[in-house]
C-alpha cells in the first residue's frame, strides 16, 4: 500500500490583489539543484495573492482537476530543480513523475497519494513528463501524458488504473498519431470523449505544421505574423480510450467578425494549456496565450468548434505561463491554476484554486490572481 501524506490546506481568507502582478521573465539561469528539503516560501514582498498554495511539501504545476465519485482529484505536474539553465525550449522543466492529490471539498485537507507514474515506468519515454490529464470510462481511469521519446520528440501516452489515485500502468507505445503536449480530455453528455492538445515553442507544435515532424522547423511561427496563428488540435478518442478515432484537426478560433486570430495577435492567440468545459449548453474553449501570460476563452456550439473569441478571464500570474483547469463542485465553478509564490522561480511552481464566475450573459468574470 502506498504511503499517503495528508496535508492541511491553508484556508486563510483570499486577499484581493492590490496591485497588478507583472509576469516574470523566463530569461536567465536556474539555480543549482536543490536538496531534498521541502519548498520554502520566497521572501515576503509587496505582492498580495488571491489564493494560497494547496500544498507546500513539493512543487506542483499544471493542475488538471476532476470530480470522481464526489471527491476532487488533482493531476498536476511535479516540478523539481534539476539545475538545468532556463531556455525557450523549456529544458529546465525536467519533471520525471506525477503525484496525484485529492480533497473532499474546496478548502479542505489535501492528500498526496504519492508517485502515480514515473518516466522510468514508461517503456518508450526519455524525459520531461509534462502536464497530464485524466478521464474515466466505466471502472477505469485513463491518465494522458506528454513525454519526450528516445529522440527527444514529444508524443502523448496513456496509462490506466482502477483507482483515480493510481498507481497507473503505461501502455507500451504512445498514442498513434499523437504529438506535442498538454492533453486535455472532455467527455460530452453523449459519452463521446475528445482530446485537445498542443503547445508551441518547447511544446514542438510548430514542428508538426506539415503533419510530419520537422526537426528544423522554426522555433515559432513568428515569420508568418500576418497569417492565422497555429492552433490547438482536437480529436475524438476511440471507444476504448486508448487511441485517436480519426485525424487531429485544428481548433478554429475566430474573432467576433468571423476572422481568424493572427500569429501577431499575442494577447489573444492560442499558445498552450487548453481546457474545455460546458456551461448552459455552450462549449467554452479556454487556453493560455503563453508568451503574454493571459488566460483567454472562446465559445462554440460544438466541442470541435469553431469558437468565437470572447476575451481574457485571468490576468497574468507571478511566473511564466498559466496552465489551468475548470470544474463544477456542488453548483459552484472553480479554476485550478499555478503561480510561483513559494519559490519566486518560473520552473518551481505551486498550484492554487479560486472560484470562477459565469456572468448572466455567458461571459466569465475577470480574475486577478
Amino acid at each position: 500500500m502506498k504511503k499517503q501524506n495528508t496535508i492541511v490546506y491553508n484556508a486563510a481568507k483570499s486577499v484581493i490583489l492590490l496591485s497588478a502582478v507583472a509576469a516574470t521573465s523566463c530569461n536567465g539561469k536556474a539555480d543549482k539543484a536543490a536538496d531534498t528539503e521541502a519548498p520554502k516560501e520566497a521572501p515576503a514582498t509587496e505582492k498580495k495573492f488571491l489564493s494560497e498554495p494547496l500544498i507546500s511539501e513539493i512543487y506542483t504545476a499544471d493542475p488538471s482537476a476532476h470530480v470522481f465519485d464526489g471527491k476532487i482529484y488533482i493531476y498536476p505536474s511535479h516540478d523539481i530543480d534539476a539545475g538545468i539553465p532556463e531556455n525557450d525550449n523549456g529544458d529546465h522543466f525536467a519533471m520525471d513523475d506525477y503525484h496525484i492529490l485529492s480533497m473532499d471539498s474546496i478548502g479542505g485537507k489535501v492528500t498526496d497519494h504519492g508517485v502515480a507514474l514515473s518516466v522510468k515506468d514508461i517503456p518508450w519515454a526519455k524525459r520531461q513528463l509534462w502536464a497530464p490529464d485524466v478521464a474515466k470510462k466505466g471502472d477505469t481511469y485513463y491518465l494522458y501524458f506528454p513525454v519526450k521519446d528516445k529522440d527527444d520528440v514529444f508524443h502523448i501516452g496513456v496509462a490506466t488504473s482502477k483507482s483515480p489515485a493510481g498507481p497507473f500502468k503505461a501502455e507500451k507505445e504512445p498514442i498513434s498519431g499523437s504529438y506535442s503536449i498538454d492533453p486535455a480530455v472532455f467527455t460530452d453528455e453523449d459519452g463521446t470523449s475528445y482530446m485537445y492538445f498542443g503547445g508551441i515553442w518547447g511544446g514542438q507544435l510548430q514542428q508538426w505544421a506539415t503533419g510530419k515532424f520537422d526537426a528544423q522547423g522554426s522555433k515559432t511561427d513568428s515569420k508568418q505574423e500576418d497569417k492565422p496563428a497555429l492552433s490547438c488540435k482536437v480529436v475524438k478518442l476511440s471507444k476504448d480510450m486508448l487511441q485517436f478515432d480519426g485525424t487531429p484537426a485544428d481548433v478554429v478560433i475566430n474573432d467576433k467578425d468571423g476572422k481568424p486570430l493572427l500569429t501577431s495577435d499575442h494577447d489573444r492567440r492560442f499558445f498552450e494549456g487548453s481546457w474545455m468545459h460546458k456551461f448552459n449548453g455552450k462549449y467554452y474553449f479556454t487556453y493560455s496565450t503563453g508568451d503574454t501570460h493571459f488566460l483567454a476563452y472562446a465559445i462554440g456550439d460544438k466541442p470541435t468548434g469553431p469558437f468565437t473569441y470572447q476575451g481574457t478571464f485571468m490576468n497574468p500570474v507571478q511566473g511564466w505561463t498559466t496552465h489551468h483547469s475548470i470544474i463544477e463542485v456542488k453548483g459552484k465553478w472553480y479554476i485550478f491554476y499555478h503561480d510561483t509564490q513559494l519559490s519566486g522561480k518560473t520552473h518551481l511552481r505551486n498550484i492554487k484554486v479560486t472560484e470562477l464566475t459565469h456572468n448572466a450573459d455567458g461571459t466569465i468574470e475577470l480574475i486577478n490572481p
